[in-house]
């Protein structure tokens, strides 16, 4: 039964490694990996001097960053408030509606988007219109991208990673509560010192395990959004290497920028790992 899943992270995760070679090479296709010339690590070198590199990484960073932040704040307040409505049949309602945009792909998100925020009728800026402010061009505009690429993704997956903030209050002992009313708290004092210290825990590996994340800014979110009106601001590391190395035909530079994203990332995760362990005595296994 597992040799099908084997075979299938054989070659799609392993097999395709083989290519990294690229990263010091002056790769050229029709000469192959066995033909190209040896050119070490003038790739890696070429991605700090070139000023789009420093942007693009920059870019990355501070989106990533962001993302994470604002990931950890709104599902943690978002379930704190719905683990305060009592009506079951309103409290089922609103957790099916928040989870629904985290199921659909950012090619369709994408296209909603683009219409809602369109400066010639679309919804958003129509709505301004009515309280008298000037059309944004959101998309078109490096600092309201990245305003809306951050809002946008955390509208999407916010109520999916609700689930573990509500499933950890789930397990929170009513018993303090009631211990609690009987000393005559009332519901924000219990929040402030049963609910909140009872999620420091999970809040910690989430976040750790959040570090890993944070050369990820998301790229199908932002490919599916942005255009060369925004490179500047909105470019990050993985639409750089797909622009660079695949449309420009560039592989052994696309490449090393993938490498040193890879290296980064697993140097993070490692370190998010054991921050975890130490902070919240949390284990993969």
């Amino acid at each position: 039964m597992l040799v099908p899943g084997i075979a299938l992270v054989l070659i799609f995760s392993y097999l395709p490694m083989l290519g990294l070679v690229m990263a010091f090479q002056d790769f050229q296709p029709q000469l192959g990996f066995f033909r190209s010339e040896w050119i070490g690590f003038e790739n890696f070198k070429l991605m700090f001097e070139y000023p789009d590199a420093r942007q693009v990484i920059w870019n990355t960073l501070l989106i990533a960053v962001i993302k994470i932040v604002a990931h950890l704040i709104v599902p943690l307040v978002f379930a704190l408030l719905l683990n305060e409505v009592r009506k079951m049949v309103f409290k089922r309602f609103v957790q099916t509606f928040v989870y629904l945009p985290h199921f659909l792909s950012w090619v369709i998100l994408g296209g909603i988007l683009l219409d809602m925020l369109s400066t010639d009728g679309g919804l958003v800026n129509q709505a301004l219109g009515w309280l008298g402010i000037e059309p944004i061009f959101f998309l078109g505009n490096g600092d309201w991208f990245r305003f809306t690429v951050i809002v946008s993704d955390v509208w999407k997956d916010f109520g999916f990673s609700t689930i573990i903030f509500l499933a950890a209050l789930s397990g929170i002992n009513p018993d303090f509560y009631e211990a609690a009313l009987i000393d005559g708290a009332n519901r924000w004092q219990q929040v402030l010192k049963i609910t909140l210290p009872s999620l420091i825990p999970i809040t910690i590996v989430v976040a750790t395990l959040s570090l890993g994340n944070i050369l990820n800014a998301g790229f199908d979110q932002i490919f599916n959004l942005y255009n060369p009106l925004v490179y500047e601001k909105g470019d990050i590391i993985d639409t750089y290497v797909y622009r660079v190395g695949l449309i420009g035909g560039d592989f052994g530079f696309g490449t090393a920028v993938g490498v040193f994203k890879s290296l980064v990332s697993f140097v993070l995760i490692v370190i998010s790992y054991r921050l975890a362990y130490k902070l919240a005595n949390y284990r993969i296994f």
